[in-house]
């Protein structure tokens, strides 16, 4: 069977200037021009967000659930790394 399809490309969206990106789903198109018209049309169709980033799917390195154990067992004995030890002032946002 033939794929017809046009490339796969992940959706990010920032919904307000200084707040992280999220991912929010995919779209396809032959071209990132395309792929961000697309993805605008789909996911902010009500002012949703202030800024997009598509990427293409195949460059998404990702880890699998199978890997949970060995990949992020070095973080545990890192507790330093959690931000339980910190006292952060009020004007800090976003974290």
């Amino acid at each position: 069977m033939q794929d017809n399809q046009w490339p796969l490309w992940e959706v990010f969206i920032q919904s307000k200037s200084g707040q992280p990106y999220k991912h929010c789903g995919s779209v396809h198109a032959p071209d990132g021009a395309m792929a961000l018209e697309n993805a605008r049309d789909v996911y902010t169709r009500r002012n949703e967000g202030t800024s997009i980033w598509v990427v293409p799917a195949q460059y998404i390195i990702a880890s699998t659930p199978e890997e949970v154990g060995e990949f992020f067992d070095p973080a545990n004995d890192k507790v330093y790394r959690h931000p339980t030890f910190y006292t952060l002032p009020p004007e800090v946002k976003y974290i």
